[in-house]
């Protein structure tokens, strides 16, 4: 079973995002901010990493460059309520994130670019 890290504040996001993925078989831990994120990073070691763009105590291009940092080989999807805001997209893109997706979203899609990223 797969581990996805989501490092999400918005309950309801979280909670669909959790739902969505668990329902595909994937184990999920959940991190509310962004310290709590890279705490959990480091001691889940996870497959995959969902963020959000906006968390208290570390925004999400942070967990990012983190990520990619302690593990370059583990895919980053960032989710952001700032739309297409096209330096969002660019600078995620530049700090290694593997994909982005605007909020809101539909799950199904979430859930079809979680396993492609993870697959490969």
């Amino acid at each position: 079973m797969k581990n996805i890290l989501v490092i999400e504040d918005d309950k309801l996001i979280s909670g669909l995002v959790i739902f969505r993925l668990r329902k595909e078989g994937f184990n999920i831990t959940l991190a509310e901010d962004g310290m709590d994120g890279i705490r959990k990073f480091d001691s889940t070691e996870p497959d995959l990493v969902i963020t959000d763009v906006l968390i208290p105590h570390r925004g999400g291009i942070e967990i990012v460059e983190y990520a990619k940092k302690k593990r370059p080989n583990c895919p980053v999807l960032v989710l952001s309520s700032m739309g297409e805001d096209e330096d969002t997209v660019i600078k995620a893109f530049q700090v290694g994130a593997s994909d982005f997706m605007p909020k809101p979203f539909h799950p199904n899609e979430l859930a079809f670019r979680v396993k492609r990223l993870i697959e490969n």
